[in-house]
């Protein structure tokens, strides 16, 4: 009897991941849940999860799809991917970094959820302050 080999989890591919991190991305900019893109596409929003993770590929006709419903161009998803023309964000590279980090959408909507002007200009002050923080 021969033993087979172990399986292997198979990492996501850079490609994969950068266009589920400009997914992601842009359904922040946005304010759309996760939920809310999954119902759109008619799939649960664990599949929008592995889509933003890069964990399943995206066909071609789902990304042409999730790009009418983020109301973007086909090519958005892959401006700034290595070995590519440079393209970007509008122009806001930092913006686009912000918004793939993993507690961006947290902190965004958190923010949002702050009612008075002067709490959100302290929360706005703490961040640049920790940012300078040596």
């Amino acid at each position: 009897m021969t033993q087979e080999p172990p399986l292997q989890k198979k990492s996501p591919n850079e490609v994969d991941r950068h266009i589920g991190s400009r997914v992601r991305a842009r359904r922040i900019m946005l304010g759309m849940s996760q939920e809310k893109l999954a119902d759109a596409l008619g799939l649960t929003f664990q599949q929008v999860q592995k889509y933003e993770k890069g964990a399943n590929r995206i066909g071609a006709s789902r990304l042409l799809h999730i790009a009418g419903i983020l109301d973007v161009s086909f090519e958005f998803f892959f401006e700034g991917l290595p070995g590519l023309r440079a393209g970007g964000f509008s122009d806001d590279s930092l913006m686009a970094e912000f918004l793939t980090r993993s507690d961006s959408d947290r902190l965004v909507r958190g923010f949002l959820k702050l009612k008075d002007d002067e709490a959100r200009r302290k929360v706005a002050d703490l961040v640049d302050w920790l940012a300078s923080a040596k």
